[in-house]
């Protein structure tokens, strides 16, 4: 695995409270939320697998640290961001 050697502590943050997925064959856009403010990423879905499994391995190990993260999850829940709009040309 590759690491960006930078320092996390000087890097901006922004809190997100809210994420959308959507795809084609050949892209996945994540859509990071807050408030008004918005991220959008494109991503090859090899990326985004890699980034599911990344997500995965540090959630296995922030549970080990800190104890189960309980949380429940929706598939399906309406959005402001739907694929048909990032889909638009």
């Amino acid at each position: 695995m590759y690491y960006i050697d930078m320092d996390l502590n000087k890097i901006p943050k922004q809190f997100c409270d809210n994420v959308n997925i959507g795809y084609n064959p050949e892209t996945v856009i994540l859509a990071l939320a807050s408030g008004q403010n918005l991220s959008v990423f494109a991503l090859t879905p090899q990326h985004a697998k890699r980034l599911l499994l990344s997500l995965g391995h540090n959630i296995k190990e922030f549970e080990k640290n800190f104890g189960e993260i309980k949380t429940e999850w929706s598939p399906g829940i309406q959005s402001p961001i739907q694929i048909v709009d990032l889909n638009k040309k």
